[in-house]
C-alpha cells in the first residue's frame, strides 16, 4: 500500500457522518456571525434540543444573542460536554478561516466537532491530524456516503406531509418539527423527516437534500419517506421555494420525490424580497397553485391544509392578519411558535386526511 492510500486510509477513521452519533451536551460555537438566519443551527438546537446545550462559544465581533452562558472551553469540558457544534449556516456553507484555532482548541480538549457545513471539517489535513491525536471525531453532517437511487415515482404506502415555502429560511423546519411533535402528543403515528443540516442535528437522521447531485434529490426523498404503514404520517421538512430563482430545483425535486398527500405553506409576512436576490416574495396563492400544479406529477390527491406564517418581525395585529389569509385561502393559518399546530391537525381530520 502505497504512503498516500495509507495517509487517506487514516484520515478517514475520524470522519462521520451520521447525526446520530452527534454525542450531548453540546457546546456551540456562533464564531463571528452577523444575522441571525445565518445562526439558525445554534437556534434551532437552542429551541428543539435546549436540555443538551449547555454553553456557547462567540468571537469578540458576533453579534447575534442567544440565551445560553458564554463559557470556555475547559469549562464546558468541565461541565461533560461531549460535542462541540458548529452552529453557524452560512452563505454558501463555508468554513471561516478565523474559526479554526477555536476548532483546533475543542479538538484538543477532545471534543468532537459536528459541522452542518457544505466546506468539510475532513478535507483540512490541519484539523485530521489533529483529531487523529486525541481521538476525537468529526462529524460532516450534511454529507453522506448512503447510496442514492433515481427516483421511480412509484407510489408508496403510508402518508407524507410536506411544508413549502414562498421564500428561504421562512419556518419550514419549525413547522414540520411542530406539527411533529403535536401530532405525537395526540397518538398519531408520524415521524419527521429532515432534509436540512439543523433538522439533521435536531432529529438525529435524515439527508442534506443541497448536497446531493441534482438527479438523484427526488430519489433521496424516496428514501427518506419510504413505504410504510397505511397510517403512518412522514412530516417532512421542506427546502428553498419552487418559486425562487436560485434554489427551486430541490424543493421541486423534494416535492416529486416525497409524493405529499398533504403541505402547508410558510411565510414570512414583512418581507419585500427573496432571500440572496431582488426579485419580490411571489404571493401564497401562486406557491400554493404552482404545488399543487407540480405536485399532482407523483400524488394527484395532493393538497393544502394549512399556512404557517412566522410574525417574529411583524408589527401589525396578528390575529388579524391570520384571519385574513384564512378566509382568503380557506384554510387554517397558524403562527407555530404562538399557536402550535392543532387546528392544522383538526382540518386535515375534517376532511378526512387523518385519523386518530
Amino acid at each position: 500500500m502505497s504512503a498516500k492510500l495509507k495517509s487517506n486510509k487514516k484520515r478517514n477513521t475520524r470522519v462521520v457522518k451520521d447525526a446520530r452519533t452527534m454525542k450531548p451536551p453540546f457546546v456551540l460555537f456562533l464564531g463571528n456571525v452577523q444575522d441571525p438566519l445565518a445562526a439558525k443551527s445554534t437556534t434551532g438546537l437552542l429551541y428543539w434540543r435546549r436540555k443538551d446545550c449547555i454553553g456557547q462559544v462567540r468571537m469578540s465581533d458576533c453579534q447575534v444573542p442567544i440565551d445560553l452562558p458564554s463559557i470556555d472551553l475547559a469549562e464546558a469540558v468541565r461541565l461533560g460536554a461531549k460535542t462541540f457544534v458548529i452552529g453557524v449556516t452560512n452563505h454558501g456553507g463555508k468554513l471561516g478561516p478565523s474559526w479554526k484555532p477555536y476548532i483546533l482548541k475543542a479538538i484538543n480538549y477532545g471534543l468532537d466537532i459536528a459541522s452542518g457545513l457544505h466546506d468539510r471539517l475532513s478535507d483540512v489535513p490541519e484539523l485530521v491530524a489533529a483529531a487523529n491525536k486525541t481521538g476525537a471525531r468529526l462529524l460532516d453532517l450534511r454529507h453522506t456516503d448512503i447510496p442514492i437511487p433515481k427516483a421511480t415515482g412509484l407510489k408508496r404506502q403510508g402518508r407524507r406531509l410536506l411544508t413549502l415555502g414562498t421564500d428561504c429560511a421562512c419556518g419550514k423546519k419549525f413547522t414540520a418539527l411542530a406539527i411533529t411533535r403535536d401530532m405525537k402528543s395526540r397518538g398519531i403515528n408520524c415521524t419527521f423527516r429532515a432534509t436540512g443540516q439543523t433538522g439533521i442535528m435536531i432529529s438525529g437522521e435524515g439527508f442534506a437534500l443541497d448536497t446531493i447531485i441534482g438527479d438523484y434529490i427526488a430519489g433521496a426523498a424516496e428514501l427518506l419517506s419510504p413505504s410504510n404503514e397505511p397510517n403512518h404520517w412522514d412530516v417532512i421538512e421542506g427546502q428553498g421555494s419552487i418559486l425562487h430563482p436560485s434554489h427551486a430545483g430541490v424543493p421541486l425535486s423534494l416535492l416529486h420525490g416525497s409524493q405529499p398527500d398533504a403541505f402547508v405553506l410558510c411565510h414570512e409576512p414583512t418581507r419585500l424580497h427573496m432571500l440572496g436576490i431582488t426579485y419580490p416574495i411571489p404571493s401564497i396563492a401562486a406557491v400554493r397553485e404552482a404545488t399543487e400544479y407540480m405536485g399532482r406529477l407523483t400524488n394527484p390527491n395532493i393538497r393544502c391544509v394549512g399556512i404557517s406564517v412566522n410574525t417574529s418581525a411583524f408589527q401589525g395585529d396578528i390575529s388579524q392578519l391570520k384571519q385574513q389569509l384564512s378566509k382568503e385561502h380557506n384554510v387554517p393559518v397558524i403562527d407555530p411558535v404562538i399557536d402550535g399546530t392543532n387546528e392544522i391537525i383538526d382540518y386535515m381530520h375534517s376532511i378526512g386526511l387523518l385519523t386518530e
